[in-house]
């Protein structure tokens, strides 16, 4: 399947297009950490924050209508146009790099944000149409591997080029490049026409989106548990620079271990979740994957040591033992990720109509922003308000997993009874 044309074009496309927005984002926002005062039209803060609000912001605006035009258009032919629009911007974005244009480069965080909410629909909803039944939840493995992957290449990279004396040359070609191969990749996509009932669905806006996907209850707790899971993720994420600093006395190379254990973890996650479902969608192993998510949770804050001898490096931090049980519940905080996120997303585009399956994914992408800027709001809550810790707020996540076990599980008939399908073995007659 992976090697097959109507798979490989497709995951080369969507695999280079997450490296190129996961490099220009942390190319700019390390190009501003380590600029002057008077370089920056404001400061260092409050622009890493708009930046974050700025590529966040387009799944808000333009996710119903992206879906709307995935179903209505031949997905093909879709993902050609938005990967031209996406040479076209980083030709842009290489000049503002190499010129050090750094509201220039804002602006084209922005465009580059409206681009990836074009594409994630269509991204998503094409994969019923070209796989067989099947191989649904193994290309879906495929998309979550590549996807963290791209986040850890691209987050490492760009500090390694940003570092480097010729990084700012290097990282305006290469952004030029990634996205020069993903437009050649793309077209050699095979042809996916669009259902003919979709053109006879009405467009909807993001509110008309999110309750339309909201009646549809199974749906619905689907789309929710995604949701959690990219919150659970930006919250693990955008705290790691500051526990690692705060909590493991280490340099910020050891940020890059901890951002590998728990994409290489989400990776491997993605392939047992094919493995334990045997190749069919089985929301059976969505409560596995939060037991998980809770248990190795709680241990992580569990395993930071209590002293400290002196600063750690990436290599002394790896090699001094009182980190390998924290090192390993951050790999399996990922494993159990990549179990509980992989049937999810197989269940929504197996079980949504052919004709309005962007339209389910734009619902997806309008929730998960959502649930993102949250995860913000909860840190600065509990960070700046109530002044706990780091630690603390992680103890938190990972015991909201259990309510959100108690509402996909236990509230829906349909991950109820496959739960109780999954684990239940039938007496032999």
């Amino acid at each position: 399947m992976l090697f097959s044309r109507r798979f490989f074009p497709y995951f080369v496309t969507q695999c280079l297009g997450a490296l190129n927005d996961n490099v220009y984002k942390n190319v700019l926002l390390l190009m501003v950490a380590y600029a002057s005062v008077d370089q920056l039209p404001m400061s260092i803060n409050l622009f890493v924050n708009i930046a974050a609000a700025v590529f966040i912001l387009p799944f808000l605006l333009f996710s119903a209508h992206a879906g709307s035009l995935a179903d209505v258009k031949d997905k093909a032919w879709l993902i050609r146009r938005i990967k031209l629009v996406e040479l076209v911007l980083m030709l842009f974005a290489a000049l503002a790099i190499f010129n050090q244009s750094y509201l220039a480069m804002l602006f084209l965080l922005f465009l580059m944000g409206t681009q990836s909410a074009y594409f994630g629909p269509v991204k998503y909803a094409l994969l019923p149409q070209t796989l067989k039944p099947e191989e649904l939840v193994r290309g879906n493995a495929w998309v979550e591997v590549s996807t963290f992957l791209a986040i850890l290449c691209g987050t490492v990279g760009a500090g390694v080029l940003v570092s480097s004396d010729q990084g700012v040359g290097i990282s305006a070609g290469l952004v030029v490049l990634f996205a020069a191969i993903g437009v050649f990749a793309s077209w050699n996509i095979p042809d996916l026409p669009a259902d003919i009932d979709a053109h006879k669905q009405p467009r909807k806006g993001n509110w008309q989106t999110l309750k339309w996907a909201f009646q549809q209850r199974d749906i619905w707790a689907a789309i929710t548990g995604i949701s959690w899971f990219w919150f659970l993720g930006a919250s693990y994420l955008t705290q790691f620079p500051n526990f690692t600093r705060l909590f493991l006395f280490s340099d910020p190379s050891v940020v890059s271990v901890l951002l590998a254990l728990f994409s290489v973890g989400i990776a491997a996650g993605s392939f047992i979740s094919v493995r334990l479902s045997k190749g069919r969608v089985e929301l059976g192993i969505v409560p596995l994957g939060l037991c998980g998510l809770t248990l190795f949770g709680i241990d992580f804050v569990l395993a930071i040591p209590a002293g400290v001898e002196s600063l750690y490096q990436a290599s002394s931090f790896v090699m001094s033992a009182e980190h390998y049980r924290l090192m390993f519940d951050l790999f399996m905080i990922g494993v159990s990720g990549g179990v509980y996120i992989v049937p999810l997303y197989s269940f929504i585009q197996s079980k949504a109509k052919a004709s309005e399956r962007a339209q389910v994914i734009a619902a997806n992408n309008i929730l998960n922003a959502l649930f993102m800027i949250t995860s913000a709001i909860l840190a600065i809550i509990v960070l700046q308000l109530l002044t706990w810790d780091i630690p603390t707020l992680f103890v938190i996540l990972a015991s909201c997993n259990l309510l959100v076990l108690l509402f996909i599980c236990l509230r829906n008939e349909v991950f109820r009874q496959s739960a109780c399908h999954f684990w239940v073995k039938k007496p032999k007659k």
